[in-house]
């Protein structure tokens, strides 16, 4: 019962990515093949306003849920490193028609075939939780 609010916001975020069409795999490949700004209006306005929220929990030093005030660590530079993983994550979504978080929506909605897609994405996670020492960060 502790964690309705989450399934609640969970099932609610599932409902807007459907009725958006930004879990549609045509919105996808309109947006791969640069015929639409449907899904770069969709990403663009998520980055502007994740910008906007990361600044006011800056600025007004907000706590979590726990009380203590949200620390956000410097991440290092790399150039090399953030291209490749760019690349990766966005071959893997041209590939599969779907980023992380709609894969589970659209299980939701009936498209069982993601869940390939989802053993796949967590067979990735494993592998590279096996390789992370071994690979330039």
């Amino acid at each position: 019962m502790k964690y309705i609010k989450f399934l609640l916001t969970g099932i609610f975020f599932g409902i807007v990515l459907v009725k958006s069409e930004a879990v549609s795999w045509y919105r996808i490949f309109e947006m791969f093949r640069f015929e639409s700004f449907h899904m770069y209006g969709i990403i663009g306005s998520a980055v502007i306003t994740g910008i906007i929220l990361m600044q006011i929990v800056k600025s007004k030093k907000m706590k979590n849920i726990e009380g203590t005030t949200i620390q956000l660590p410097s991440k290092e530079k790399s150039i090399t490193r953030y291209l490749l993983g760019g690349f990766l994550f966005g071959l893997g979504w041209a590939l599969a028609g779907a980023c992380p978080g709609p894969m589970y929506i659209l299980v939701g909605t009936g498209v069982f075939s993601m869940l390939i897609v989802i053993i796949a994405a967590v067979l990735g996670t494993f592998t590279y939780g096996l390789l992370k020492n071994k690979l330039p960060h």
